[in-house]
């Protein structure tokens, strides 16, 4: 198992323009990401940027970064350029596509991507969840929720299911916990090039959720439950928990 590790990047985020050269820490936020990737010590590190600027902070840093088309319509599609670009002779097997905008996120989150390959279940993609502890997300439509079949049961950290559905509704009904689904794809090298070449569904635009396009399309998803949802810098309110959040860690460290 060879994994690529892919975190796409653009400037023009309609709610926080420019978020992945905002500043935490002392470093642009694209930057954070690589760090936290490359910590995790899974495999090769790359950034799928779409501006030269991004490219050239991460170069700066000592990362890998190429350079993608802007009008690519989404990151699946910049993380896929990418891959075809730096690997055309398909050493790497896996392909995973994290999140710029997740500054903070553990590397052991990230390992936990690979865990269903590790297990030898052999899905099309693995991703991840948490169970919600906070009632509000049950109902926003920003928390994109997940319907797993988790058969040993609970959905306790390190559990391993089948994703039935997506969506942005509370699902499923009745009692029972909700999981709070983390946008983290693990491919395997196939089920990346037969999901780009594939139309958006109708699901897909129903929910606007890409992953749907997956499910429909008949690709096998599993999801491993981790213990929490990482910090995701969507609006100008986020970036400031994540500043927060990381001088606390900071301070902590100093503290040890």
């Amino acid at each position: 198992m060879d994994a690529l590790f892919v975190i796409p990047a653009r400037m023009a985020a309609s709610r926080l323009p420019g978020k992945p050269l905002a500043e935490i820490g002392g470093e642009a936020m694209i930057v954070k990401v690589w760090r936290r990737a490359s910590e995790a010590g899974l495999g090769r590190v790359l950034v799928a940027a779409a501006e030269e600027e991004i490219a050239a902070a991460v170069r700066r840093a000592g990362g890998e970064a190429v350079l993608t088309d802007p009008a690519l319509p989404s990151g699946s599609d910049r993380v896929h350029a990418a891959v075809e670009a730096v690997d055309p002779r398909r050493r790497h097997d896996l392909v995973v596509n994290l999140q710029g905008d997740q500054p903070l996120i553990p590397p052991a989150t990230i390992a936990a991507a690979l865990a269903p390959f590790e297990a030898g279940r052999a899905p099309d993609i693995a991703t991840l969840g948490a169970v919600i502890v906070e009632p509000r997300e049950a109902d926003d439509p920003n928390v994109v929720k997940a319907a797993v079949a988790l058969p040993d049961g609970p959905a306790r950290p390190g559990a391993i299911g089948r994703a039935l559905y997506f969506s942005r509704a509370r699902i499923p009904t009745g009692e029972g916990p909700l999981l709070h689904h983390i946008g983290i794809y693990a491919y395997a090298r196939a089920a990346l090039d037969r999901f780009v070449a594939l139309p958006p569904s109708p699901l897909e635009r129903r929910e606007r959720l890409e992953q749907l396009r997956a499910l429909e399309a008949g690709l096998a998803i599993d999801l491993t439950v981790v213990d929490k949802v990482p910090i995701a810098v969507d609006t100008p309110g986020d970036l400031e928990r994540a500043r927060a959040a990381h001088a606390a860690a900071a301070k902590g460290g100093e503290q040890k």
